[in-house]
């Protein structure tokens, strides 16, 4: 169930660092994001794409559940960290928000990163946790300000875990996130808001970030160096699954890809039925592999592709894993190469420049509309008026949150000093 671990990060995550991912369409190869290894031909088939889903923004902050309190005289206490307006942010939701981090430092890294390397890369991911936390607070308030409701959103994603995680039904998909040791509705929760702060982010911010024509055709002037290239191809999968499977069960599996094979060649968008189809994680990408020039794939492989024009398609190549249709989303010519073939590659390159500072300049607007106030001896990287330091004191009852389950007992601290504003 390590994927089941994964995904519940992923979507517990706020992609705040690289923000147009979450507002961009689906379409847009050009981006060159890091691929999956290339995929190698059998005999005579070709050895499957590997399942490794496109990668998530290289910063993420995170609201994970709650980790098990600490207990008191029976009793479980929360230490609160900071409160956002009537929104808190307790000790051990702060340190798991560390932990994801430094698991992502980690991933980065992997075999390439000397010790030091990689304690520099853990401090760098950690270092705004607690600003990621409250920033993910307020977006989710804001959300909720707005009347925005995306429980159809959280349906369908759940649906796609249990998917991807081989599960009967939803039931066994609690049971599995039980056994991870998380709460299922804290797990509900984190994929809720998520999707509610993508909502405020695409219409708050990212649908008044545009980029015309003109802005295109000059950059593209300006940096045509940029664009001198080998040959490559862009590629897109749809792989049905024989992983598991009896004999017996073969033939209906190849009549699966047969039928989205046909449906593609009927004229539906290969993205689509690569989600509805593909048994493969690409599948949330409509199946995008990557970008591959010649000697990053099989030989077999590479005179198959490179023979092929845009949007063409191969027949169903047979593999260890199962059956496998791949598209040439895009071939690139060896050269400089035609505006229109980098086009909406260096819309994505302005889009992405304007959006990071629109994105912290409405978070800090939001921040000056709030009342946030940090315990001391944290630290908010976002800094600004709104953040107060305050001391600790008993809890109140109109200060405590409603509690989750097992009663929890929240160890609050109380405003500073001379502040009369309610909370």
């Amino acid at each position: 169930m390590r994927n089941l671990v994964v995904i519940a990060v992923l979507c517990a995550a706020l992609p705040l660092a690289a923000l147009p991912a979450a507002t961009q369409a689906q379409d847009k190869s050009q981006d060159n994001p890091p691929k999956p290894a290339a995929p190698t031909l059998e005999k005579p088939g070709m050895a499957p794409a590997t399942d490794t889903p496109a990668p998530a923004p290289a910063k993420k902050p995170a609201a994970p559940p709650a980790a098990a309190p600490a207990a008191t005289e029976g009793k479980t206490v929360e230490e609160i960290i900071a409160r956002v307006n009537n929104e808190i942010i307790t000790r051990s939701e702060f340190e798991k928000a560390r932990q994801t981090a430094a698991d992502d430092a980690r991933e980065e890294c992997q075999t390439r990163c000397t010790p030091e390397q990689l304690q520099i890369n853990i401090e760098d991911h950690q270092k705004n946790t607690l600003r990621d936390l409250i920033d993910q607070s307020l977006l989710v308030q804001r959300a909720k300000d707005m009347g925005v409701s995306v429980e159809p959103q959280v349906i369908k994603k759940l649906d796609q875990i249990r998917i991807q995680n081989k599960l009967a039904s939803m039931e066994e998909l609690e049971k599995a996130v039980a056994s991870q040791g998380l709460n299922w509705e804290d797990f509900k929760n984190n994929i809720r808001s998520t999707l509610l702060t993508q909502s405020v982010i695409s219409s708050e911010v990212g649908s008044h970030i545009n980029v015309s024509d003109d802005e295109v055709a000059k950059y593209y002037e300006a940096h045509k160096a940029d664009f001198l290239r080998p040959e490559q191809v862009a590629l897109r999968e749809i792989v049905v699954s024989t992983e598991g499977k009896s004999p017996e069960d073969l033939p209906d599996l190849k009549k699966k890809a047969e039928t989205a094979l046909k449906r593609v060649k009927d004229g539906e968008d290969f993205a689509e039925i690569a989600k509805r189809f593909s048994d493969s994680s690409t599948k949330e990408q409509g199946g995008f592999l990557g970008v591959y020039k010649r000697g990053e794939l099989s030989k077999e492989l590479e005179d198959t592709v490179f023979k092929m024009k845009k949007n063409d398609l191969t027949d169903i190549l047979e593999t260890k894993q199962g059956y496998l249709i791949l598209q040439v989303l895009e071939h690139y010519d060896e050269g400089e190469q035609a505006l229109p073939k980098v086009k909406n590659e260096i819309m994505d390159k302005l889009y992405s420049a304007r959006m990071e500072p629109a994105m912290r300049n409405y978070l800090k607007t939001l921040r000056e509309e709030s009342y946030v106030i940090i315990k001391p001896g944290y630290q908010d990287a976002a800094g600004g008026a709104g953040n107060t330091e305050i001391q600790e004191v008993s809890a109140t009852p109109e200060a405590t949150k409603a509690p989750k389950k097992g009663h929890k007992k929240f160890l609050l601290f109380g405003k500073r000093s001379g502040d009369q504003t309610g909370t």
